[in-house]
């Protein structure tokens, strides 16, 4: 027979503290983000490749978008010669 009730002994000793909430959440913030990293890089040989196309792709809509606004024409003209 063992034992079970805490004041008997040996049970304080194995009490777990919590550790400070702002810890937990900063150590749940960062396993967040490691999980996000591997899941984005899976199957991806060049991941820095990746990153400049999508930015570069990100830069042309925003160049797409400037423009439509301002011309209205749709960036096509006609020329006759």
């Amino acid at each position: 027979m063992g034992l079970c009730l805490p004041c008997l002994g040996g049970a304080a000793e194995d009490v777990v503290e919590t550790p400070d909430p702002e810890i937990k959440r900063r150590q749940l913030a960062e396993a967040a983000e490691k999980r996000q990293m591997e899941a984005s890089s899976r199957g991806v040989k060049n991941p820095f490749s990746v990153e400049q196309k999508k930015k570069k792709q990100e830069e042309m809509e925003k160049r797409l978008a400037s423009s439509g606004s301002v011309g209205e024409g749709g960036g096509l003209r006609w020329q006759l010669g």
